[in-house]
């Protein structure tokens, strides 16, 4: 019985080894993934079940992004906004739904967005400050504050963040498109959707709350 009872427990001992193992080397893939990625993003705010914003706006989408090299980025300062704030000096930039001119491979999606394309519509062009932070590491930091509810009122939504592959080849990360692509036609655009477009970036995913 004594013997049967320590064979029984070294046997559980092996399979918690092999299981830790297991999510050791799961955790490993997704690090290489994000290590190897040609393009690092980051997204500092909202974090992982954030309860964000007042009257479902005014929270911030903030977020850093590393290149080979800034000419690659295609980047260029910007300070814009809705209405009389776009278009404006110094840093002058357009805004509206869509791919943004001073980053032009970034995608950024809300699974709750009610307008444009909804869950498809790159977002990427309302975002207000863009800037050059650290030369050594090519990193661009780009926030938004979110100005009208257009992304759902009290709703569980996922930010998605990538940075589009340069898909013609012309040295720059300059290809995010306006519209992602649905393509698996599950009427969902998520993580398959971005990597069946291409991108040269690990995909940032972050679930959080819109407060209203």
């Amino acid at each position: 019985m004594r013997k049967r009872t320590l064979l029984t427990a070294m046997a559980l001992v092996a399979l918690a080894a092999v299981g830790t193992a297991t999510a050791t080397a799961a955790n490993a893939r997704k690090a290489s993934k994000k290590g190897s990625s040609a393009v690092q993003v980051d997204v500092f705010s909202p974090r992982e079940g954030d309860v964000a914003g007042k009257l479902s706006k005014g929270f911030f989408v903030d977020l850093a992004v590393r290149y080979p090299s800034l000419a690659a980025s295609g980047a260029d300062f910007q300070l814009t906004g809705p209405t009389a704030h776009q278009n404006q000096a110094p840093f002058a930039g357009a805004f509206g739904a869509g791919a943004d001119e001073k980053v032009p491979g970034l995608i950024v999606l809300l699974s709750t967005t009610t307008v444009g394309a909804k869950n498809a519509q790159n977002l990427a062009n309302l975002f207000n400050l863009t800037g050059f932070t650290n030369q050594k590491t090519n990193e661009i930091w780009d926030t938004w504050i979110v100005g009208a509810p257009s992304f759902g009122k009290n709703v569980h939504s996922v930010l998605r963040v990538a940075v589009a592959a340069d898909k013609n080849k012309d040295g720059i990360y300059n290809d995010a498109p306006a519209v992602v692509p649905d393509g698996n036609h599950d009427g969902r655009i998520n993580a398959a959707d971005l990597e069946a477009y291409g991108v040269a970036s690990n995909i940032a995913v972050v679930p959080f709350e819109i407060h209203d």
